[in-house]
């Protein structure tokens, strides 16, 4: 019988938003499609062990949790790469995924250094960008919107080997600049995309766990699930993000 090994890292730490909701979405979508899952969370200071994992789960922190996975994970690095180029999957969610770069450079001018598994770096800009994000992600064919709430001061820019994960159709994305959002390497997926992401885009979920099987050559189809309350919810977050811009819009041409 086919199952799904997940890590869910530091699940006290890093949990910005409702990051955890992501964990809970995989594994309940796994169970609807009735597929076993074998969740286990791992602690500061705990070892992830990388040849079991098949999904890894990294969610968003402040700049101490960050540091708590650098630390953990630092010495680890090439095992870990190397699962990521064998095809484990990764969903790294804000703080976590600009560990997964180069570097961030502060406010301050420091530079504190990722784990430099993906060609990106990020740094602080004056102003936070929050609120929320709609992205066109073409992960599927056609492309499928992606909805969620940001909250990050750093600006992350790609390398030219990566691609991002959509593109932005209302918000800020990864800088604020070049309209991009997230990244895709091979499994690994980051995004600033909190509020959970999953729940309320459950065709992403989906893409995941496909992911997750295929990276062990599982053979498992997936059911089709009922997803009226999570359109729902997917239209409402689109809502609310034009109404929130068509605000900004009027204010705008009043001044």
């Amino acid at each position: 019988m086919a199952a799904i090994n997940i890590c869910h890292l530091y699940p006290e730490h890093l949990n910005l938003y409702g990051d955890r909701g992501n964990v809970l979405a995989l594994c309940r979508r796994a169970r609807w499609h009735g597929l076993p899952v074998n969740l286990v969370p791992v602690q500061p200071g705990e070892r992830v062990d990388f040849a079991w994992c098949d999904l890894l789960f990294m969610g968003g922190g402040q700049d101490y949790e960050q540091k708590l996975v650098a630390g953990d994970l630092k010495g680890r690095r090439r095992e870990m790469l190397e699962a990521i180029e064998q095809g484990m999957v990764i969903l790294a969610i804000c703080g976590s995924y600009q560990l997964l770069g180069q570097y961030y450079a502060t406010f301050q001018g420091d530079r504190i250094p990722g784990l430099e598994i993906l060609d990106l770096y990020t740094q602080a800009g004056r102003r936070r960008m929050i609120g929320n994000i709609v992205t066109r992600c073409s992960l599927w064919d056609p492309p499928r919107t992606l909805v969620g709430f940001e909250n990050h001061a750093g600006r992350t820019f790609l390398g030219p080997s990566l691609r991002p994960l959509g593109e932005v159709l209302s918000g800020h994305g990864n800088n604020g600049e070049d309209k991009t959002e997230g990244v895709v390497y091979k499994n690994v997926i980051g995004t600033y995309l909190h509020g959970s992401l999953l729940p309320k885009n459950p065709w992403l979920a989906d893409f995941l766990l496909e992911k997750a099987l295929s990276y062990r050559n599982q053979h498992f189809t997936l059911r089709a699930l009922d997803e009226t309350v999570e359109a729902q919810a997917h239209r409402a977050a689109i809502r609310l993000t034009k109404t929130r811009w068509q605000k900004l819009l009027s204010g705008a041409r009043k001044n």
